[in-house]
């Protein structure tokens, strides 16, 4: 089988499939619709990262030969997951990888603006020599405000109370704080109680200018603000507005609405023209061991799914983690109605074959079902795809 991992995916996962006798082909850059669509021919597995776009379009010329997909990053809102699923394609990303990398960023950011190093910086390669206190705090004893405490909000939320931080949090879900972090019971409240708000959410469309004018006006005079989670849930002219004013005091900005798809291309953004901003190419979780992590972590799961059918994880299947494999298996997508299931096993037992193991698992329209056949002929498959409700079937 062979895989295509595209936009500088770490040698870890390259050697992660080689290992497992899969052909690797690397491509450093993002690739447009048209060239992706070329690029796919032959392809099983996919490896992207945040900047390429895995369209209804893409999906549909692929004609259903794409076995999995997997982003190598957390975010997988620039794949069409519903298009993949209905395809009969599971995509997998890294939630957890990379989020000391992220932390260790936004707690590396708070000191910065807290202590003005970034403009400081800067004078003094000018020539300036400006040694003053005024403006500059500690942030022991200050209130970090976390908005979206999920892995990376809670492991934030544990480091900034270790380095003296009162925390308090916000979450759509109903989440248990870690330590003696103060759960906020709306986003307002948390914005009126702290003096540096951290964003830290998902880019569902729910979210897209989550914070604006309205927000900003309920956060503190001279508060810091940072977001380092999605480009678009930040209206990036009110916060240039607010930073003019001096109502925001300082940002850190790793993520952007439009950001450049490559190197070659320039950044253009109003906040290049603001003081106290810090602003980074989106490398929240560039670090080395977050990329080893998130390559052998990603491989490893397009493999499993491959060679075992497993689907733990998967952010647009059922999931499913079946047992050792104990006679020849096969993997069943499926509509979730009734009757698909009563089908299979009768079309099993019709056939002579023996059901050893069997697991089912459901997601909204979708069924996903793992069975193992202790004894079986070559054509069970070819019967089993033409079932009623089949989406996609496959013999491991």
């Amino acid at each position: 089988m062979k895989a295509l991992l595209l936009e500088n995916i770490h040698d870890e996962a390259v050697r992660t499939l080689k290992k497992a006798g899969y052909e690797v082909e690397r491509v450093s850059e993002a690739l447009d619709e048209d060239d992706l669509i070329s690029a796919l021919d032959g392809v099983d597995l996919l490896g992207i990262r945040s900047r390429t776009r895995i369209t209804r379009r893409v999906v549909e010329a692929c004609g259903g030969k794409l076995s999995a997909v997997g982003a190598f990053c957390i975010g997988t809102n620039q794949m069409d997951l519903d298009a993949l699923a209905e395809a009969g394609v599971p995509s997998f990303n890294a939630p957890y990888s990379n989020t000391r990398s992220v932390v260790e960023l936004v707690m590396a950011e708070i000191i910065a603006l807290a202590r003005h190093l970034g403009d400081r910086n800067t004078q003094m390669h000018n020539g300036v020599w400006r040694k003053s206190a005024i403006g500059s705090h500690e942030i022991r004893g200050r209130r970090l405000g976390i908005i979206g405490y999920g892995n990376i909000g809670q492991q934030l939320s544990v480091v900034a109370e270790a380095m003296g931080m009162q925390v308090f949090f916000y979450d759509i879900a109903d989440v248990l704080p870690m330590g003696n972090a103060h759960k906020c019971d709306s986003m307002e409240e948390l914005l009126g109680s702290v003096e540096t708000v951290s964003l830290h959410v998902d880019g569902r469309p729910s979210n897209i200018n989550l914070i604006g004018d309205r927000e900003f006006a309920m956060m503190r005079p001279r508060s810091l603000f940072l977001n380092l989670s999605r480009g678009k849930v930040v209206d990036i002219n009110a916060l240039v507005d607010n930073l003019r004013t001096g109502h925001i005091a300082g940002a850190g900005v790793d993520v952007y609405p439009e950001e450049p798809t490559s190197g070659k291309e320039p950044f253009i953004s109003p906040l290049r023209e603001m003081d106290n901003v810090i602003l980074t190419p989106h490398i929240g979780g560039s670090t080395q061991e977050a990329q080893v992590d998130i390559g052998r972590y990603v491989a490893g799961k397009l493999i499993d799914y491959v060679e075992n059918g497993a689907t733990g994880m998967s952010v647009n299947f059922p999931e499913i983690t079946p047992s050792p494999r104990t006679g020849a298996r096969i993997g069943h997508l499926h509509r979730n109605v009734p009757g698909v299931m009563a089908t299979l096993n009768r079309l099993v037992a019709d056939q002579g074959g023996n059901v050893t193991y069997q697991a089912l698992a459901t997601k909204g329209e979708f069924g996903y079902c793992v069975l193992d056949i202790a004894e079986t002929d070559g054509g069970l498959l070819a019967n089993v795809t033409d079932l009623d409700g089949t989406i996609r079937a496959r013999i491991l």
